[in-house]
């Protein structure tokens, strides 16, 4: 697009467009505008900018699946008082307080101390069972699916000639009575 040896620049701002779009997307999924921190850079991605991002990911969701949702256990779950018995106010409110920070900080303690080495043992567990199911019960019950199509073969004639008569026969026999229920 030169004209004359002077280039042109068109620039089109589609901000407002994309941040109105974004807001109600954020509204449709009932979050706080607000709250969202948006973060500008440059468009060039390194290697640690993704490694950021997957870590980042990571640290906000940490039970994506909702595996422990039954340990989602707030001050209102385990403490309640009718309203026909109350405490102090400043009781409530210290009680609620001191089991928030207590529940946060000795939960905190003893992952610190346990975490690692469970993870460790459970990692070291779960590459035992991997290695077990990929190299050695796949295949046992595969070599066992091709060598008893046998067992299937004289199983079905089993059935067949045996079993379905049996159970057939006692079907209608049964399915002759009649029960009436009468008010006497």
């Amino acid at each position: 697009m030169d004209r004359d040896g002077a280039s042109e620049e068109i620039r089109i701002e589609l901000e407002d467009t994309v941040e109105h779009q974004e807001i109600s997307i954020m509204d449709q999924h009932g979050i706080n505008p607000k709250n969202v921190i948006v973060e500008e850079h440059s468009g060039i991605q390194t290697a640690e900018d993704s490694t950021h991002k997957c870590m980042k990911g990571l640290m906000e969701e940490r039970d994506p699946k909702g595996v422990n949702r039954c340990l989602k256990v707030s001050f209102e779950d385990v403490i309640a008082e009718p309203a026909s018995v109350r405490s102090f106010d400043k009781v409530w409110l210290w009680s609620h307080a001191l089991f928030e920070v207590s529940r946060l900080w000795f939960y905190r303690l003893i992952s610190l101390l346990l975490a690692v080495p469970v993870a460790l043992v459970l990692g070291l567990l779960f590459a035992i069972l991997s290695c077990l199911h990929i190299w050695l019960i796949m295949p046992s019950v595969q070599l066992l699916l091709i060598n008893m199509n046998w067992v299937k073969v004289v199983w079905a004639s089993v059935l067949d000639l045996a079993i379905s008569p049996f159970f057939s026969s006692v079907g209608r026999c049964c399915g002759a009575i009649n029960i009436r229920w009468g008010k006497e």
